[in-house]
């Protein structure tokens, strides 16, 4: 499955928030999209799940544009992921990944056993299935979000976007969380995540997309991104380690 911008222009107002971007995405590429705040990439990344309209540009799944997708038809190939989540109830594991198949259900239709066994299945992958009767309000931040993540599995999308999905999660569980997504992308997920921290994505992703100005100022494989381009997007001198492709600021 293929994923693409071309072209792409976005603006609130008469401020230009995206500037022609173009990008192009497939299957097993787990992708960094990194910067400072306020570069786009959230407004990026909501304009790929169909919630903002382009000011002009095009985005195709497969080659199709998503303008042509009903919600439903998007949501069989793009999931999701959000980088923090307050339930408003305290329902169960379980049923909180259950609604990840709405997409596959009528407008009267509950989940049967069929997709129960299948959200526990996915649960257990993820290696939280005991977890599956608990509330989500009893459940630990690096819990939820893979929680979150089962949820956007049961979709049955190949495409899975997530907004700084370690943001508000310790060290631990950080790296727990993306573990598990660099197992997807290698199961053939393609899978976009936002970051601040170019140390994770340097340890994770295949390939970084470095954004400023509302612009793509490098792509590339996440081994070849350069201490120019970190010292662009933050203003500040870092050295990079080759042996251990790291980053350190220098003060």
């Amino acid at each position: 499955m293929t994923l693409e911008t071309k072209n792409l222009v976005f603006s609130y107002d008469k401020a230009k928030v995206l500037d022609n971007v173009t990008f192009r995405a497939s299957d097993g590429e787990l992708i960094a999209f990194l910067g400072p705040n306020g570069v786009g990439k959230t407004t990026f990344f909501r304009s790929l799940l169909g919630f903002l309209s382009p000011k002009s540009g095009s985005i195709l799944v497969n080659g199709k544009d998503i303008e042509s997708f009903s919600k439903k038809e998007l949501a069989k190939c793009i999931a999701y992921i959000p980088q923090s989540y307050s339930p408003a109830f305290n329902h169960s594991v379980l049923d909180s990944v259950l609604m990840g198949s709405a997409n596959q259900l009528g407008v009267f239709e509950t989940p049967g056993k069929e997709l129960e066994e299948k959200a526990m299945g996915i649960l257990e992958t993820l290696g939280i299935e005991s977890l599956a009767h608990r509330g989500v309000m009893n459940i630990s931040g690096g819990e939820r979000q893979l929680m979150l993540l089962s949820r956007a599995l049961l979709q049955d999308a190949r495409i899975l976007i997530m907004d700084e999905p370690t943001a508000n999660l310790d060290f631990a569980n950080s790296y727990n969380v993306m573990n598990i997504v660099s197992s997807l992308a290698k199961k053939g997920y393609c899978i976009l995540f936002s970051t601040h921290d170019p140390n994770q994505a340097l340890s994770f992703a295949t390939r970084v997309i470095a954004m400023k100005g509302g612009k793509i100022v490098q792509d590339c494989k996440s081994q070849d991104l350069s201490s120019e381009t970190l010292q662009m997007l933050y203003n500040v001198r870092v050295a990079k380690c080759e042996s251990c492709n790291s980053i350190r600021v220098l003060v």
